[in-house]
């Protein structure tokens, strides 16, 4: 039988190899790039722009809805959705002539997931009536994305059926005709008080919540006109009569109405407002850019541009500084304009 192998003792064994120190090691550089490169290794974090949105996203609006900007509002909504693939809710925010909706967002968390449709008179008219929370600085321009075309149109019977016509029987009736619109310093209030002035009749405004109530008050003969771009379905129907668009050019819906100064009449200004589309002060820029790119894009589609139309508007799209520089542009304008029409601080 052969004889087993005699092992050496254990205190004869080669004692282990010391390791090296980490700092001897070469450099883990170029192995970490190689294996990013052949995807070993976890990606990086996606960006904020690229991740976003990830929730639905609260669209304000700061009216009621039916009227001009709760219809763009729901426009915008719509294809925003579309293009980011998130859920975009419209959130009627009316009162205080836009100013609870508009403060809302200001307060709003920045972080891209509440937006405003805001409402050019809310950074060019309220600021010269009242103290607000708010400002224009309160915000990160997004765009502009359509110009309201406001209809002059009267209650069915009162005997006028132009504006010379109009303009001539104000005249003989001072203080007897009233005119409704969506609030004080609304686009409505601020046409009709120049309109007045600049032609010389006095007339009574009666501010309403909204622009609805105010052409319902028209039809049911509360009122006697309104400047408005919400009563183009009331006048299509027959139900009260218009006399002139206060806009450069006509009205989409009523080619047949003709200008204010086509209609022979000339006021100090026919700009009554508009609407872009704003983030709280702070939102990342690359939340903005995205937003921004999309609404440009969002805005050029044909089929857009003739689905604002039912919002009494006329698509025109501007960059955020374009934006930004025509509201501080208008702010002034109106801080001269608005006393000169009897509109006084609040």
């Amino acid at each position: 039988m052969p004889r087993l192998a005699r092992l050496k003792p254990f205190a004869r064994l080669k004692p282990f190899t010391r390791l090296k120190p980490f700092a001897r090691l070469k450099p883990l550089a170029p192995i970490v790039a190689l294996l990013a490169l052949v995807g070993v290794l976890p990606c990086a974090p996606a960006s904020a722009q690229d991740s976003y949105p990830s929730r639905p996203i609260r669209l304000v609006v700061p009216f009621p809805p039916g009227g001009s900007s709760d219809i763009l509002g729901r426009i915008v909504a719509d294809r925003y959705a579309r293009a980011l693939g998130a859920s975009v809710v419209v959130e009627n925010k009316p009162g205080g002539t836009t100013q609870i909706g508009t403060d809302a967002v200001a307060n709003a968390p920045a972080d891209g997931y509440t937006l405003l449709v805001g409402a050019a008179s809310s950074f060019t008219v309220l600021p010269n009536l009242r103290k607000l929370n708010y400002s224009l600085d309160s915000f990160e321009s997004i765009g502009g994305v359509a110009d309201y075309v406001a209809v002059m149109a009267v209650r069915k019977t009162l005997a006028v059926k132009d504006m010379k016509e109009f303009i001539a029987y104000a005249r003989q009736n001072p203080k007897k005709l009233s005119f409704g619109s969506a609030g004080e310093a609304s686009a409505g209030h601020v046409f009709g008080g120049t309109l007045a002035r600049d032609t010389g009749i006095e007339v009574l405004h009666v501010p309403f919540r909204g622009s609805v109530d105010a052409v319902n008050a028209l039809v049911a003969g509360d009122t006697d006109f309104v400047i408005d771009g919400a009563a183009t379905p009331m006048i299509k129907a027959g139900r009260i009569t218009p006399l002139a668009t206060f806009y450069r050019v006509r009205h989409p819906q009523l080619p047949e109405v003709p200008t204010l100064k086509e209609a022979g009449i000339e006021i100090t200004t026919n700009k009554g407002a508009g609407w872009g589309v704003l983030a709280p002060r702070g939102t990342p820029k690359a939340i903005t850019a995205k937003l921004s790119e999309t609404l440009r894009k969002i805005m050029a589609d044909k089929a857009v541009q003739e689905e604002v139309i039912r919002a009494n508007s006329i698509a025109a799209w501007q960059m955020p500084e374009e934006f930004r520089a025509g509201l501080i542009s208008d702010q002034k304008m109106y801080s001269e304009l608005l006393p000169a029409i009897g509109v006084k601080q609040n």
